[in-house]
């Protein structure tokens, strides 16, 4: 009878044990609606970012399917022919598939050498602008290029490197020197494409790392001071050591989009002369995919950009928590 009592005893200490994670769930599903009552003028604010994830991020994965059928628009993804690896197998013996992947991984490398750095120094060195008047105007100043479109980029970038028109060569002719075809010559290609996103882009970069740096406590510069620390080593030893997760999570979702060159920007500057340093991924898709209306060959390039993007952002992650740094997950 004992042990008959000691096993009924055991059972009734354990249910609860087994029940808890259902009386948890029980308790977040009671919750949920309060909260969401509570909090609905949070909720509705997030919905435009939440609809636009959902129609044009998630909703299409659904379609990646066609990547691996011979994809006819009247037949419809059920009814089209199920080709495998075919896509991917034509792609990757494409004599083309170097080049597109020499470019593109070139484009990006110079992104991220000298574009990337760039909004990291530029808020250091707004963070140290002592005069609040300047620091602001200067702010205005910076984020404006941020809402022109790549067309303007490109106007003011044709009106200032053209050969025949452009300021920079009207100067010098003036000057008695020679002019240089910037926009035709495929060595300054990548270096007018990174120039013209730092132009672009640098100052709307600056704000998440000057927020970083408003959570400074102001005591560590005084104690710093104190110490006898000039501004470089209260930059090194204070400032930029507030910056590093921020940095550390930014480069990893960078490292995400190095198949992504920006289409537009590469679309407006592309010429003929330039074509073999200039064609990218983007631009090939747009050209042979969506064009000529190989829909399924150009599904199959995008979910091979998607993969390459998905992997190095895991590979990132690892090296990032086994250097002790944070991470996105």
């Amino acid at each position: 009878m004992s042990e008959t009592s000691m096993g009924g005893q055991s059972e009734r200490r354990s249910a609860p044990g087994k029940s808890a994670p259902l009386r948890e769930i029980t308790l977040k599903k009671r919750r949920l609606w309060p909260d969401l009552r509570r909090d609905k003028y949070l909720y509705l604010l997030a919905m435009p970012g939440l609809l636009f994830f959902i129609i044009f991020k998630y909703i299409p994965i659904t379609n990646l399917v066609i990547g691996f059928q011979d994809y006819s628009p009247y037949l419809g993804i059920m009814g089209s022919k199920w080709v495998g690896f075919e896509h991917f197998v034509r792609f990757f013996s494409n004599p083309d598939f170097w080049m597109l992947l020499r470019n593109t991984l070139g484009i990006s490398l110079m992104n991220l050498v000298f574009f990337f750095p760039a909004p990291i120094i530029l808020a250091l060195m707004m963070n140290e602008v002592r005069n609040q008047i300047m620091k602001r105007s200067v702010q205005s100043l910076i984020y404006i290029p941020h809402f022109l479109s790549w067309v303007l980029i490109y106007g003011l970038t044709y009106l200032m490197f053209s050969q025949s028109e452009g300021l920079i060569n009207k100067l010098l002719e003036a000057s008695g020197r020679s002019t240089v075809d910037m926009l035709s010559n495929p060595h300054y290609f990548w270096g007018m494409l990174t120039v013209q996103s730092i132009w672009k882009e640098v100052g709307w970069g600056t704000i998440i790392f000057l927020a970083a740096i408003a959570g400074v406590d102001p005591q560590q510069y005084e104690a710093a001071v104190m110490d006898g620390a000039g501004r470089f080593r209260r930059m090194w030893h204070i400032t930029l050591p507030a910056m590093r997760n921020v940095i550390m999570i930014l480069f990893i979702l960078r490292l995400g989009t190095i198949m992504d060159t920006g289409f537009e920007q590469v679309y407006l500057m592309m010429n003929a002369a330039v074509t073999e340093v200039a064609e990218v991924f983007d631009t090939y898709v747009y050209r042979v995919g969506i064009r000529q209306g190989e829909f399924s060959y150009s599904t199959a390039i995008g979910l091979f950009k998607s993969v390459v993007g998905v992997v190095l952002v895991v590979l990132a992650n690892k090296a990032a928590k086994r250097l002790g740094q944070d991470s996105l997950y």
